[in-house]
């Protein structure tokens, strides 16, 4: 073996690599809204976690993906300890999948079939249809799957490149003479726990060994350890990824690492011990990739099997190792290890928005309600939640931004962008529900009286700021569009009333009914309802026009007043619905 194989090797390697990355990425990119719909299905059970963590990562072709997910989610307060359990022995299970399609290139033989399912024999065609696919084709899905089919060809053509590189060393006794100290249990682990740690990924350190099985040179005996050290070393990615999280998260790590070393030490011992008696025969033999995916499997399958009882002695092993002191952590609302899976944490922004949202629905009521009678605690109330609606923008915000800049489907970038637009707005009603309440602070404490006739206005009013917030945050928060479509003819009959409550105010003052103090408290609230109506009315035509690719709020509602029978049929309705009492107009003309 000379220096120019070592060049072909290493050269090998790269393309493996990367094409392992770029083809895990496109899988979870068109994953997807499913990736999300099957991390919605977290449950307490372990065994629905199992098969959640083993769907996940057989999904994105990466256990280590995956558990970094978890602990975002523990971390986010999205998960508990117990849950994240099962899904962490799942992905374990999970990450076999790879070792399956790679031993596919051990595959030897004259016939058709046989030489066609061996990679060499199918790799160039997947390669030519992926290029196609990506370069000719326009649809964004199609050339996410060219792009899964390069990836998928690229990884197999650098393991072919790595095997062909490698192939001298089965003449070197040095070489055979390296491998079969890795026939010693403690020393093969290290070796496969420090190579997968290095690149880390299993997955990949798997592949290399099964590519240095083609050499005929690593015996069964020294693979063994190897494989389960490897699966010690993918622990490395999710300790790293705990490292300034909340105790939580970090424990959900440790489980990780628990689960894997306690099923690597009694996989060995209980092997080790039969093999003292039974001295299996198979050890001497030649590794092949198909033997080194049947190995990784048995290994993960029976420790599962084995451990998965005891998830709850697994998470007090945990609580052991990180005791609960004083201050047990803070819980991130958004947890930037999640921006590692787009589509995770676009579905973790659009649930934390609509939380915002919701607040905003509580304070804006709990403020109108102010008005009418004071109440000391539910005004402190307000105040507090004015302060967490503005974290909820900031945070969410630059959250946002950070996550506009990764790879994004184009609906994952659709709901970014409305999330972007969306946030200011429930921000600004947050604002405005405090300025209801400073109102209705200046009413209690100055003894304001307003005229019967302004109460019973402001009533209707407020009855259809309920109305158009509600269905807003309806439409929002379950993204209907067609509801959507309906809060601007309410807005405009919010106008109308808004517009009316001030003429019919102006003429109770030139008659002495109200006061100018009290004038000016009712202008405060009208100019707030006012505007609450406004900002529902962007956050309905954002969500409009970024679901038709357009982003001119102004020119969409001025389409929709203008040439729209729908919008004039819903406003009529509307106006209709809510009118001023005539009691009340008599009294003013």
């Amino acid at each position: 073996m000379d220096i120019f194989n070592v060049f072909t090797l290493f050269g090998g390697l790269a393309m493996f690599l990367f094409g392992m990355d770029i083809m895990g990425k496109a899988l979870e990119k068109q994953a997807g809204n499913k990736l999300q719909t099957i991390l919605a299905k977290m449950t307490d059970n372990p065994l629905k976690g199992f098969v959640l963590g083993m769907t996940v990562t057989a999904v994105i072709q990466s256990s280590s993906a995956t558990t970094v997910m978890v602990v975002g989610f523990v971390n986010s307060g999205l998960m508990q300890l117990h849950q994240a359990v099962g899904v962490i022995m799942g992905s374990n299970v999970g990450t076999t999948v790879t070792s399956w399609i790679l031993s596919l290139s051990g595959l030897q033989g004259d016939s058709f079939f046989i030489r066609l399912l061996n990679p060499s024999g199918f790799s160039p065609i997947l390669a030519l249809i992926g290029i196609i696919l990506y370069m000719f084709c326009k649809g964004e899905r199609t050339k996410g799957i060219g792009t899964i089919l390069l990836g998928f060809a690229l990884l197999m053509t650098g393991m072919e490149t790595m095997s062909g590189a490698m192939a001298p060393l089965a003449d070197m006794p040095s070489f055979q003479a390296l491998f079969t100290k890795f026939e010693m249990p403690l020393l093969g682990m290290a070796f496969g726990a420090g190579l997968t740690a290095l690149i880390q990924s299993s997955s990949a350190s798997v592949g290399i060994l099964q590519a240095l099985s083609l050499t005929g040179g690593i015996s069964c005996g020294s693979a063994l350890p190897i494989i389960l050290g490897q699966n010690i070393g993918t622990c490395v990615t999710a300790m790293i990824s705990s490292i300034g999280a909340n105790k939580s998260a970090r424990r959900a790590a440790i489980v990780h690492l628990y689960f894997n070393i306690i099923g690597a030490l009694l996989f060995m011992a209980v092997f080790y011990a039969l093999n003292f008696f039974l001295q299996f025969q198979f050890l001497s033999m030649p590794v092949t990739p198909f033997l080194i995916a049947v190995i990784h499997t048995c290994f993960n399958v029976v420790a599962t099997a084995v451990l998965l009882p005891f998830a709850r002695g697994l998470e007090k092993l945990a609580y052991l190792t990180i005791p609960d002191h004083e201050n047990p952590g803070k819980t991130e609302m958004l947890d930037e290890r999640l921006l590692a899976t787009p589509a995770v944490a676009v579905q973790n922004s659009r649930r934390q928005t609509n939380n915002m949202a919701e607040l905003v629905r509580s304070n804006l009521l709990q403020a109108m309600s102010l008005t009418h009678k004071w109440d000391a605690k539910c005004a402190d109330s307000v105040k507090e939640n004015e302060d967490i609606i503005d974290a909820y923008e900031d945070k969410i915000g630059s959250y946002l931004i950070k996550l506009s800049g990764r790879d994004l489907t184009q609906e994952d970038s659709h709901e970014v962008s409305v999330l972007l637009h969306t946030i200011s707005d429930f921000e600004r009603i947050g604002d405005h529900a405090c300025n209801i309440y400073e109102s209705a602070q200046e009413i209690h404490d100055k003894q304001m009286v307003l005229s019967a006739e302004a109460w019973a206005e402001l009533a209707v009013l407020e009855s259809v700021i309920q109305d158009i917030l509600d269905r807003t945050l309806n439409a929002f928060e379950n993204n209907d569009l067609h509801l959507a479509t309906k809060i601007e003819p309410l807005e405009q009959v919010v106008d109308d009333l808004v517009r009316s409550m001030r003429d019919r105010h102006i003429r109770r003052l030139r008659s002495g009914m109200c006061s100018i103090e009290g004038g000016f408290v009712l202008q405060d609230l009208l100019v707030s309802y006012e505007r609450i109506s406004d900002h529902c009315s962007n956050v309905a035509a954002a969500m409009v026009e970024v679901a038709e690719d357009k982003y001119d709020v102004h020119e969409y509602l001025d389409t929709l007043r203008n040439a729209s029978e729908k919008f004039d049929e819903r406003y009529e309705k509307y106006g209709h619905r809510y009118v001023l009492p005539e009691a009340a107009e008599s009294k003013v003309d």
